[in-house]
């Protein structure tokens, strides 16, 4: 066997399968989820003060906080961005 790699990349594989965009909106929100709670970590926010400070539910904020849960609104996301003294950006590409 001379050939290091045999077949596509992995981006091509869940493309064939039909899965590409799906995964990576699944990993997009488990990225947001994440920085979300970090930066409650690093601001010392509790979960009832955050969603205080977005103006919203404690079961809307664990929704946003839940990386497999993508049913999660542009609004929630501004709220929770404004609420740690961020901005929400969102490009196409």
């Amino acid at each position: 066997m001379t050939e290091k790699y045999i077949g596509s990349d992995f981006d091509s594989f869940l493309e064939e399968e039909g899965i590409l965009a799906e995964t990576e909106a699944v990993a997009v929100k488990r990225v947001i989820a994440y920085q979300v709670q970090q930066m409650m970590k690093e601001q010392n926010l509790s979960k009832t003060e955050m969603s205080h400070r977005m103006n919203t539910s404690r079961a809307a904020l664990d929704r946003l906080l839940d990386p497999t849960n993508q049913a999660v609104t542009l609004q929630t996301l501004d709220r929770a961005a404004h609420a740690l003294g961020r901005q929400l950006q969102i490009s196409l590409r």
